[in-house]
């Protein structure tokens, strides 16, 4: 936990509380001012540039674009008024940044910092391949005309006197996606991002928002509409519950039915299983999961050669959302995971009607009053198979496949090894190990791939359990 997340779920736990008691109409507008107010103490230069920002927070809450609509004058009021009609899917990307919200990082550079002492041995003067170096009042000086940014003086420096500063959000994107306009302030190129969340999680100004559906699922539940709640298996690993227990939380919040997405991961997981040997046999060197809709989409967009290799298996949530249609045709589906990307995936794939995170479900329930370790424990059609609920961490995928193989004596088995190799966590490292196997240098042929470290109980909007 920390302040930027503090502040997002508080003040998602005052809109829902505020909703569902029928005054949001009337309390939206002086929410920033409730939140900071006159004689409070602020986190940026005054309590005015707080109530700023927060604003943002509810605009971005209630799924507008900060980019496309900064109505400044316009009150909040009349934003949540064109929700009421609205359909619970939003168009465009999941993410927007709040540029009063940016503190306009100092550009990454390498800094001497007081640690320095101007010692004899000098040893950055003299390992700087571009003189950028000099010595000034027995004082280490950068010449940032010169300078390349190598690092070579930081890391011989005895007193760790010379560091790197950095932009948080730059420098946690793996593309490249995001970087300061003329003004100083993160933008996003959508025709690059990914929706991996790294630096909406990274960005320590919480300027980089993503754009919520939670108010269009509360008017659906509030207008008593048929909604089958989809949960990802990474819910397990988040609520201080059984997973029976918050089944049975989000079906008081009002859900008609409750899902494992689970249950979906089985179906990908015999489906990609029988992908994996069918290439195999046909003297393919590689296949790629294809579960994470963030590395699909780093594949597509920024390594196409890589496309090929990507299963062609529906994601867990996809398949998830077929059974919940099956089951009741006329629901609609709402997904409930720890990802951003899953949002992107879901306007792309038609499949999914709306897309909750662990963080806005916890706020839900926070702001119904629901105590999730008093509720009885749902009962399960059938409980997910403990391999497919093992998706949510890392090697679960590459661990479900070989079981599925194993298990039903694929008559390959006896022509290939499954030789796999995981990548938890995508960087600019592991995106340049990604263009190694796209070129056939790598020598695994099962390649499992998630953008969050330790895979999805780890993804951007979770709740650090």
């Amino acid at each position: 936990m920390n302040g930027a997340e503090y502040m997002r779920r508080e003040l998602m736990i005052h809109v829902v509380r505020d909703f569902f008691e029928g005054r949001l109409e009337e309390t939206i507008d002086r929410i920033p001012i409730l939140l900071r107010p006159k004689n409070a103490l602020f986190s940026r230069c005054c309590v005015f540039h707080d109530r700023a920002v927060l604003r943002y927070r509810i605009m971005a809450l209630l799924g507008v674009s900060i980019e496309a609509d900064d109505d400044e004058i316009k009150p909040l009021s009349a934003y949540l008024a064109e929700t009421k009609d609205s359909p619970l899917m939003l168009e465009g990307p999941p993410l927007t940044v709040a540029g009063a919200g940016c503190s306009g990082c100092p550009e990454s550079r390498l800094v001497v910092t007081s640690n320095c002492r101007g010692c004899f041995a000098r040893p950055c003067l003299f390992n700087c391949p571009k003189g950028a170096i000099s010595v000034e009042n027995q004082r280490s000086r950068i010449d940032y005309d010169r300078c390349v940014k190598c690092g070579r003086c930081e890391k011989v420096c005895p007193f760790n006197a010379i560091t790197r500063t950095v932009v948080p959000c730059e420098s946690a994107c793996p593309v490249g996606a995001i970087a300061k306009n003329q003004s100083g302030v993160a933008e996003i190129d959508f025709d690059k991002c990914i929706f991996c969340g790294r630096c909406f999680r990274a960005c320590p100004f919480a300027a980089i928002m993503e754009r919520s559906q939670l108010i269009r699922v509360l008017r659906a539940l509030k207008r008593g509409e048929k909604l089958t709640a989809i949960v990802a298996p990474s819910a397990q690993l988040q609520f201080p519950c059984e997973l029976e227990q918050l089944f049975s939380a989000i079906h008081r919040a009002g859900f008609d039915d409750v899902m494992e997405v689970a249950l979906g991961a089985e179906m990908t997981t015999a489906h990609e299983s029988e992908e994996f040997a069918e290439r195999m046999a046909h003297g393919e060197p590689l296949m790629t999961t294809s579960c994470c809709p963030a590395y699909v989409e780093l594949a597509r967009r920024h390594i196409p050669d890589l496309l090929p290799r990507v299963s062609r298996t529906p994601s867990p949530m996809r398949f998830a959302a077929r059974l919940a249609r099956d089951k009741h045709p006329h629901n609609k589906v709402v997904f409930i995971g720890p990802c951003i990307a899953k949002r992107h995936e879901a306007v792309t794939s038609g499949e999914v009607d709306a897309v909750l995170t662990f963080e806005e479900l916890g706020a839900l329930l926070i702001g119904l009053g629901i105590d999730i370790m008093q509720e009885p424990r749902w009962k399960l059609e059938r409980p997910a198979d403990e391999s497919a609920r093992n998706y949510a961490k890392s090697c679960g995928v590459s661990q479900a496949v070989l079981q599925q193989l194993t298990r039903t004596h694929h008559p390959s088995l006896a022509e290939f090894q499954l030789s796999a190799q995981t990548i938890s966590g995508v960087d600019q490292r592991a995106v340049r190990m990604l263009r190694q196997y796209a070129a056939g240098k790598m020598p695994e042929n099962f390649l499992e791939v998630m953008c969050c470290e330790d895979g999805c109980r780890n993804g951007p909007c979770s709740l650090g359990k």
